[in-house]
């Protein structure tokens, strides 16, 4: 399992979540990544993922 980071800001840029998700690879982390900001309601936030080289993975404005 690799480790990303998660975070997620309110639009004032208020940090709301940072947390570290495991995935097996970034493919699985594009795939299974939408499932877990629904399970925390983080959809709709400005939110980022990024892999431990800073590659961003997920990204919403």
């Amino acid at each position: 399992m690799k480790t990303y980071k998660f975070t997620a800001f309110e639009p004032t840029g208020k940090l709301i979540v940072e947390e570290n998700w495991e995935f097996a690879s970034d493919e699985e982390a594009k795939e299974k990544g939408p499932d877990k900001l629904e399970e925390k309601d983080l959809s709709e936030k400005t939110h980022r993922l990024v892999n431990t080289a800073g590659k961003l993975i997920l990204f919403h404005v």
